[in-house]
């Protein structure tokens, strides 16, 4: 029988966001695209570049992958149960938003405003111009923030508000190194949550169905 982590949607990952969810949506209605994306691009400073540009880079998949590898040291976490949810969460989350992004094309900011020159970007930053709805960084890095959220023992769940603040950092990085508008980031943020919850109820529905099963065949057995 494979031990099952305690799973827990809990909320202080879901509280903040809820809170960023219900915010970013108005100033989606209230303000356009343009101001949105000038409003996180031009704010920048000398350490702003330095820290967005290492921040960003916690949202790619190598990143992931080394963290989830990692969790396998934790005896709990060392089964096919782990194993297959984290598979399910992070890499299938990636597949959905990049065939979406595929599939819409939309510009990026850079192709959107044609290369102008109040858009900061930096020197040795990678020119990006399509594929940019939704943001892979940010559905990643929110997908693996909220599983490990939800993976976490009681007494260590008031991390997960840090998780959440990282997942959002990987976010705002992303509009600030002009690769991607808040559109994006938003709903790349709630592709990669959404997308976990519901991968890992449906392992808990299988799972709990399989012991349920077990149970009833050991003690038709007994």
């Amino acid at each position: 029988m494979i031990e099952r982590p305690n799973v827990t949607f809990t909320r202080y990952f879901l509280w903040p966001f809820l809170v960023w969810a219900v915010v970013g949506g108005l100033a989606l209605i209230f303000f356009n695209k343009e101001q949105l994306f000038s409003l996180f691009n031009i704010h920048h400073s000398a350490f702003g570049d330095e820290f967005m540009y290492y921040t960003s880079m916690l949202g790619e998949g190598p990143f992931s992958a080394l963290v989830l590898l990692t969790m396998l040291g934790l005896r709990k976490l060392r089964n096919w149960w782990y194993f297959i949810a984290a598979l399910l969460t992070n890499a299938l989350s990636a597949i959905l938003t990049q065939g979406v992004k595929t599939l819409v094309n939309a510009p990026r900011p850079l192709n959107y405003f044609h290369n102008a020159a109040w858009v900061h970007i930096l020197p040795d930053w990678p020119r990006l111009y399509s594929r940019s709805f939704p943001s892979g960084h940010t559905c990643a890095a929110f997908a693996l923030c909220s599983f490990i959220s939800f993976l976490l023992p009681p007494k260590y769940r008031g991390w997960s508000v840090l998780l959440f603040v990282v997942a959002l950092l990987i976010g705002y990085s992303r509009m600030y190194l002009a690769a991607h508008f808040f559109l994006d980031v938003y709903v790349g943020s709630i592709l990669g949550t959404l997308f976990t919850m519901a991968m890992l109820a449906l392992m808990i529905f299988i799972t709990d169905k399989y012991y349920k099963k077990e149970e009833v065949v050991l003690e038709e057995n007994a």
